[in-house]
């Protein structure tokens, strides 16, 4: 996207009250063997959060590498350092925007809960919790309740129906009420603050559908207040 295109995009979604993120690409590999690699990677998440700033988007969320021959710990001190790295250079040139790392569906990749939990705690980063990613990387046993205990009442995250197999993650698929229920009861009653953006190959008609989902919960739980009843 242009830069001129971006400032556009945000004066128009200021007007119509839209908060915009962006997705940096998905050729990133902060941890590669080749420095060249990560010099590159670099670059790709500076240019997003360039546009991210022209969008007055807040966000910038990424993938942040791979583990590929190299111990999980050792991945981890050299994302770290990326990151570190990275957040110099926006600083420097006065971009409003917060990196974001995302958990990753499939184990091979770096991106576990405890890992973006560390950054945020060692980097000052933000987290991207893809909640769809971490059930496909646990294969399906996840705790809603147990797992935002661990994480910020504020944050941002996505959501989607997910197909997996043995090696995790496979492709987002169209979401399922009943999917989607169990974390939309969890969020309302721990009142987190969450921007969900919804991935699966149809997100407009899905999104619809988790915010209907939510706003009936929140009336249900409204009204048993009302009555003195437990929701």
């Amino acid at each position: 996207m242009y830069l001129e295109t971006s400032r556009e995009v945000g004066a128009l979604a200021k007007k119509k009250g839209i908060v915009l993120s962006v997705h940096a690409p998905y050729y990133i590999n902060l941890a590669s063997d080749e420095k060249e690699k990560i010099a590159q990677s670099m670059e790709r998440i500076l240019d997003s959060c360039q546009r991210a700033h022209a969008l007055a988007a807040r966000n910038v969320v990424f993938h942040a590498g791979f583990y590929q021959k190299k111990s999980a710990e050792q991945t981890y001190r050299m994302i770290k350092k990326a990151i570190v790295s990275l957040h110099k250079q926006i600083t420097s040139r006065g971009w409003k925007v917060k990196l974001c790392p995302e958990i990753t569906g499939k184990p091979f990749q770096f991106g576990s809960l405890e890992e973006i939990l560390r950054l945020k705690k060692e980097t000052g980063c933000g987290l991207t919790v893809d909640f769809s990613h971490l059930y496909a990387r646990q294969q399906g046993e996840i705790d809603y309740q147990r797992l935002l205990k661990k994480l910020p009442k504020t944050f941002h995250a996505h959501f989607s129906g997910i197909e997996y197999g043995e090696k995790g993650e496979k492709k987002h698929i169209i979401t399922k009420k009943k999917f989607f229920l169990p974390l939309a009861e969890a969020l309302i009653e721990r009142n987190a603050n969450v921007t969900i953006i919804n991935e699966s190959p149809q997100p407009y008609e899905d999104a619809l559908m988790m915010k209907k989902v939510v706003m009936n919960l929140q009336k249900k739980m409204h009204r048993s207040k009302a009555r003195g009843v437990p929701s």
